[in-house]
């Protein structure tokens, strides 16, 4: 799905802002037709945002179910004989949308977007009422999963098995737009080069019928490459190459041609750079990558998981000042505006998806009863489904952005039994039958070398690992002995790249001890040497990506210190002592890692 812009064809409204917002208790407003007439509520809400930390009403906050939002939109006099689409950015974790009391739109998948055709609904010139229902469940067969259980009390509670609260609402934009009737729907472009000459490889796909002809940019807007029909292949002489660290971006400027009127246009930015794995090496423009980073979380004071383009821009200002080229989407595909911003300040991403929490095992930190993690009653076929759909949804949306360069299948799940391979494997199988980027999946402590099953299904093995941490605490020097015996038992056994992409002690900012006491910034510093020492010892490591870049909130837990305290950055992202012992690591490496 492509993501809507302006063009000389299109228009496009953004309906961020203020809307009317009823939270429905007692789950009745699909059959009592809310969407049929105004809401009957006095809350308003800020659209985009999580519902959850905006109100001081407890009970808004811990709601298990429905929540509605509402607003008048006019539609612009000029889009008549248009096509018109209301898109949502995110709906978490399923939305349905209503244009006049009439349903449009439904989707489950908390953090892809999706879209109606509203045409048959809307008159230009025109207001349309817009009702947007949206459920933050999860259920065994949702992805992430998780359960609805009723405590004692008769009070309805979502548990589930990742370690992050579970924000909701609409944390992403909300779009009307208009295209014409004949227009593109799809653009797919591939990168190569040879020498000093540039290949873009390009599909385009179309609503209608009409001939196809595509313009390729450099960045001070000079016409490089022309080419003719809906597939091709442009020949860029003198290429500049998208490198971390140092983007270059070309536009792919695709027209829709009905004789000689240009009936659509839709332009995107390519990066031309290749990414390879060859042997324990990760390749990109055929040089070895080291990663240098972390795992991050979309997470801000009062607005949860709701996107802002100044928390954005900080967050970029403060990976660029520690001296990091990469960051993992954990655990969930984030905004698409980050992932424009990678792309324009060569700035590295593991691409995820939000299968985070298939792994029982995890029932005792959490709290609930423990099931199989596969099963008629867990993750089943319909998960399986649900999974495939959030890897074709992913993979839709990111393949022309060059700062991605691995599809991450599933975060920390179980894999040391059969029935993880039956689950995952067609996941992998469908992640290669639509792009070329090497695929991986993150392993969790417990599914060590000589017991996961699914790590043969991956081009690129990916580790979270906390010795010294949750095993070996406080003992860095028993932890960095088991450390290497367990990356020598991997290393030996499997012939891939491996990046640790988890590792990291919880800290409070501003707790000190000279004795080097866990939880205080001392430690956190010493923990980090610790591992980057082990590390180095290894030719097969190429990336290490920190534990969290700053704290973040979780649901509520007796091993949760009001959220987890991993961040190098405070959750209103000031440095802790450990910050500055990675940029002192970083910023010498430059994508290059030490020789043992």
């Amino acid at each position: 799905m492509l993501k809507p812009h302006a063009t000389a064809t299109r228009d496009l409204i953004n309906l961020d802002g203020i809307w009317d917002f009823k939270v429905d208790f007692a789950n009745e407003g699909m059959a009592a037709g809310w969407a049929k007439g105004q809401l009957d509520t006095k809350l308003d809400i800020a659209v985009p945002s999580s519902f959850n930390d905006l109100f001081t009403d407890v009970a808004i906050r811990e709601h298990v179910g429905w929540v509605w939002y509402q607003r008048k939109v006019r539609v612009p006099r000029g889009w008549n004989g248009e096509q018109i689409f209301v898109r949502v950015d995110a709906a978490t974790h399923s939305g349905v949308v209503f244009v006049n009391g009439n349903k449009v739109a439904e989707h489950v998948g908390g953090y892809m977007p999706f879209q109606a055709d509203i045409t048959s609904h809307a008159t230009a010139g025109s207001e349309i009422l817009l009702t947007i229902a949206v459920s933050n469940v999860l259920t065994n067969e949702t992805v992430p999963p998780g359960r609805v259980v009723t405590r004692d009390n008769g009070v309805q509670q979502q548990t589930y098995l990742h370690d992050f609260y579970n924000y909701a609402g609409l944390a992403r934009s909300v779009w009307l737009y208009s295209v014409p009737a004949v227009h593109v729907t799809d653009v797919t472009v591939v990168t190569d080069f040879d020498g000093t000459t540039g290949s873009v490889s390009y599909q385009v796909e179309l609503s209608g019928s009409a001939d196809v002809a595509v313009v390729l940019k450099d960045e001070s807007g000079a016409v490089v490459a022309t080419g003719n029909g809906a597939s091709g292949t442009l020949s860029v002489p003198n290429v500049k190459l998208w490198q971390p660290g140092n983007a270059y971006l070309y536009q792919l400027v695709a027209q829709a041609h009905q004789g000689s009127d240009v009936v659509d246009e839709y332009s995107v930015n390519v990066g031309v750079r290749t990414v390879r794995v060859v042997g324990n090496q990760f390749l990109i423009n055929n040089e070895p990558f080291y990663f240098t980073g972390f795992g991050m979380h979309e997470d801000h004071v009062v607005k949860g998981k709701g996107h802002d383009n100044a928390f954005l821009v900080n967050d970029f200002e403060l990976l660029k000042w520690v001296g990091a080229n990469s960051f993992r989407t954990s655990h969930y595909p984030y905004a698409e505006e980050v992932m424009d911003y990678a792309d324009r300040h060569g700035i590295v991403v593991i691409d995820e998806t939000a299968a985070v929490g298939f792994n029982q095992n995890f029932a005792s930190m959490f709290g609930g009863e423990k099931f199989p993690t596969y099963g008629p009653e867990t993750a089943n076929e319909k998960t399986q489904a649900n999974l495939l759909q959030a890897v074709r949804e992913l993979i839709t949306r990111d393949k022309n952005h060059p700062s991605v360069v691995m599809w991450s299948i599933t975060n920390e799940a179980e894999t040391g039994i059969p029935e993880a391979v039956d689950f995952f494997k067609p996941a992998f199988e469908l992640a290669r039958q639509l792009d070329s980027r090497p695929v991986t999946y993150i392993n969790v402590m417990t599914e060590p070398f000589n017991k996961c099953l699914v790590a043969p299904l991956a081009d690129v093995i990916c580790l979270n690992r906390y010795w010294g941490w949750y095993e070996d605490h406080s003992d860095l020097a028993n932890a960095q002995l088991h450390f290497e015996g367990e990356l020598t038992g991997w290393t030996e056994k499997y012939s891939v790249p491996f990046v640790i992409t988890e590792y990291g002690a919880d800290t409070l900012a501003g707790g000190h001890s000279i004795h080097n006491l866990p939880w205080s910034e001392e430690y956190q510093s010493q923990y980090l040497d610790m591992n980057h020492s082990v590390f180095d010892k290894f030719p097969a490591i190429v990336g290490e990506q920190v534990w969290n870049f700053a704290d973040f909130q979780t649901k509520p837990g007796i091993f949760r210190v009001l959220g987890n305290k991993k961040g190098a950055f405070t959750r209103d992202r000031q440095p802790k002592a450990a910050a500055h012992t990675l940029r002192a690591r970083w910023t010498k490496l430059n994508n290059r890692k030490p020789q043992a």
